[in-house]
């Protein structure tokens, strides 16, 4: 189970106040800087430092405490990501968030409406998130799993299924991949999907 953090917002350090003014300044740079440019490149690169080889976040992006952010290789972000990061969020290799999601990985306590309550946020390996869909505090979501679109996930997903829905449930699992199934007799390719993620 993810232990929980407790942060207190009325009582953050000048360095903490300090470090959330130069974050919200860099997302605003980063939001009105042209796309696939070398500036781009580089804000993004600022705003997540750890991020992986060949990964992308695309504008527009909300972001608090990016910083507790670490997005892995051939990670793709597609515009209009939330992520509230005080628990910390972890987007793994190969991993495809699509339009419009909200990955938060923080609430307010019922009585202590000042203090935040954290839990980490963890999107697995080769996962797709829907368009829309939110990720609440504490979640997993497991490897090659899908989240479908406008899903709220209040409870870890397990690798290699399909939940949806508002609390998102399990749909079917997926099967393992036939090695040939991509191939009819004549060594045409056929498409048996939809990407979303696309660019």
């Amino acid at each position: 189970m993810n232990k929980e953090i407790r942060i207190d917002v009325t009582k953050q350090t000048p360095e903490e106040l300090a470090l959330a003014k130069e974050h919200t300044q860099l997302i605003f740079k980063f939001n009105q800087t042209m796309p696939r440019t070398a500036e781009y490149d580089e804000l993004m690169r600022k705003i997540f430092p750890t991020m992986g080889d060949n990964s992308i976040v695309n504008t527009p992006l909300t972001a608090i405490r990016p910083h507790m952010v670490n997005i892995g290789k051939n990670v793709v972000v597609m515009p209009g990501c939330l992520m509230m990061s005080a628990g910390s969020i972890t987007i793994e290799d190969g991993a495809m968030i699509a339009a419009n999601v909200q990955l938060i990985s923080n609430n307010h306590d019922l009585y202590e409406r000042q203090v935040i309550t954290c839990k980490p946020v963890r999107i697995g390996k080769n996962a797709w998130v829907g368009a829309g869909a939110t990720i609440l505090p504490g979640v997993t979501i497991g490897d090659n799993a899908v989240v479908g679109a406008a899903s709220v996930v209040t409870k870890d997903v397990e690798a290699n299924t399909i939940v949806a829905g508002n609390p998102a449930k399990l749909i079917k699992v997926i099967p393992p991949k036939l090695e040939d199934i991509s191939q009819n007799i004549d060594d045409e390719v056929i498409q048996l999907g939809l990407d979303s993620c696309g660019d």
